[in-house]
């Protein structure tokens, strides 16, 4: 949580799994303005579950960057662009109505 914070991600939260799935204990779920934002917050994080925790995080979706998952074992970290977490909305699938829905923020001008 400390690190995406350090990288100025958007709407940070986390959700509790512990009783309702066996895939993590933990899902992350927070944004980046772009998809640069997102692919440097992915790989920095990664980099620091390694030297932390010393144990390699799998990655999926880092060459688009619209929406990255971070798998680190017991927590489960997924970074997208505004746009596309809203359209998934995990927050209210996981949640099971626990987790506020996002706010929908207006996107920078000029873009898509």
């Amino acid at each position: 949580m400390q690190s995406l914070d350090d990288d100025q991600a958007v709407e940070t939260v986390s959700i509790p799994l512990a009783g309702k799935s066996s895939i993590a204990d933990h899902m992350v779920i927070a944004s980046g303005r772009s998809t640069r934002q997102v692919a440097s917050m992915a790989q920095k994080l990664a980099e620091k579950i390694k030297a932390q925790c010393g144990r390699s995080c799998r990655i999926e979706g880092l060459p688009a960057a619209d929406w990255v998952l971070i798998d680190a074992g017991d927590v489960i970290i997924h970074l997208f662009r505004p746009e596309v977490r809203s359209f998934y909305n995990l927050e209210r699938m996981w949640a099971f109505g626990d987790a506020p829905p996002p706010t929908a923020e207006a996107a920078p001008s000029g873009s898509a």
